[in-house]
């Protein structure tokens, strides 16, 4: 079959997207698909009227190169937005975040309601925690922070690149927190909003409005939250 990513994607356009909508348009890998077909049916003429609020630079620029024109919140709320995800648990809670635009994409999936998440499937897990989880937070005091973030129970490690500590869009830290398995994820979120310095973590909850997610068979599988 076709690239998974590109499968799953382009079915969540099919499905979700209409003339007229401002898009909430996600980052990573999978979600640059359902961008690019955003634009290939803008180009053709077969979708009208869209704008996009992107999650990222990175995806700004590719919306930017497909022809989607751009908008942010301070003019219009999204209708719909399509993003990636890390991790998919029991109850739709996700982790996100691992590309480097937790901050950005919450705040869009928040302001939408929920998303709609593009993943293969073996994103679907048992229990959330299969991998870190980002913390993204202020430079200043990002010792303490981390330090903060150690006594929950988590191994913290801040996330670099380059030699130099890893800056998101916004100029922020990243700290990748292995706490092993999440039962209650919306607690430990609560926990982590608790600390000073911590501006957002990749815990999604109440935050998916749908999946769509390629199985190993190559079907894709629509499924509403």
């Amino acid at each position: 079959m076709e690239d998974p990513k590109r499968a799953v994607g382009e079915k969540a356009v099919e499905v979700y997207v209409r003339s007229g909508m401002v898009l909430g348009l996600g980052t990573g890998s999978t979600a640059v698909w359902a961008v690019r077909r955003v634009g290939e049916l803008l180009s053709s003429g077969e979708l009208e009227d869209i704008r996009g609020i992107p999650t990222s630079e990175e995806t700004a620029d590719l919306a930017r190169e497909v022809g989607i024109p751009l908008t942010d919140l301070s003019e219009a709320l999204p209708d719909i937005g399509i993003d990636g995800a890390d991790e998919i648990g029991p109850g739709f809670a996700l982790i996100k975040g691992r590309g480097g635009a937790l901050l950005r994409e919450k705040i869009v999936a928040y302001a939408i309601g929920g998303i709609v998440v593009v993943a293969e499937g073996s994103k679907s897990v048992e229990e959330l925690g299969q991998g870190p989880l980002p913390v993204e937070v202020e430079p200043f005091g990002w010792e303490a922070t981390r330090n903060a973030l150690a006594s929950l129970g988590c191994e913290p490690k801040l996330r670099m690149k380059d030699g130099e500590p890893f800056a998101t869009d916004g100029g922020h830290y990243t700290i990748d927190c292995t706490f092993g398995a999440i039962p209650d994820p919306e607690a430990l979120e609560t926990e982590i909003k608790r600390i000073p310095g911590a501006l957002e973590n990749g815990l999604f909850v109440g935050l998916t409005r749908a999946t769509v997610l390629v199985k190993e068979d190559g079907e894709v599988e629509v499924t509403e939250s």
